[in-house]
């Protein structure tokens, strides 16, 4: 099992296309030297203790695929930086302390089919441009301070196959109603007539 901090010095590797060193004992912030490693395709730093914030650095990787930050003590607001990773299927950052409002930049993440934000302490409204994210198959927002109505950008999302809202504030319009996800959605949040 590896341990310690990582170093800066990582940003070096230049030529690596996947760092995957999830559920290790790493400790301490991510290096913003981490954004030097433009040919990464994958990036999995879950299941560790890191803590800070996720490095508006990591915006430069717009070559990635998946990035996957979840399970550690992350202490920050999502940076909008993550906005330029266009190419994102997979982004997962649940299960860390992140706060703030979820950014409407990330409706800019056309490609994602899979979204996790949940269990931090999240807060605001749902941004309607996540309902530009019409490859989405799974979200996943349960577990936040969220408040507010779905957005009913919602009705693009057909892709949808698993949603989670359960334990925020969230009103559900019956308009959504003939989506397939709606019964799913229906059981973690208010119906709003």
């Amino acid at each position: 099992m590896l341990s310690g901090e990582i170093p800066p010095e990582i940003g070096q590797l230049t030529n690596l296309t996947k760092l995957s060193i999830y559920s290790n004992a790493l400790y301490g912030e991510i290096p913003p030297e981490i954004g030097q490693l433009t040919n990464l395709v994958e990036l999995d730093l879950s299941i560790g203790s890191l803590s800070g914030e996720i490095p508006p650095e990591i915006g430069q990787l717009t070559n990635l695929v998946s990035l996957i930050l979840s399970r550690n003590s992350l202490t920050c607001e999502i940076p909008v930086e993550l906005s330029q990773l266009t190419n994102l299927t997979d982004l997962q950052l649940n299960a860390n302390v992140l706060s703030g409002e979820i950014p409407p930049e990330i409706g800019q993440l056309t490609n994602l089919t899979n979204l996790r934000l949940n269990a931090n302490v999240l807060s605001g409204e749902i941004p309607p441009e996540i309902g530009q994210l019409t490859e989405l198959v799974e979200l996943q927002l349960s577990d936040n301070n969220l408040h507010g109505s779905i957005p009913q950008t919602f009705t693009q999302l057909t892709q949808l196959t698993q949603i989670h809202l359960r334990n925020n504030n969230l009103q559900l319009p019956s308009s959504l109603s003939t989506l397939p996800w709606y019964p799913m959605a229906q059981r973690s949040t208010t119906p709003l007539r």
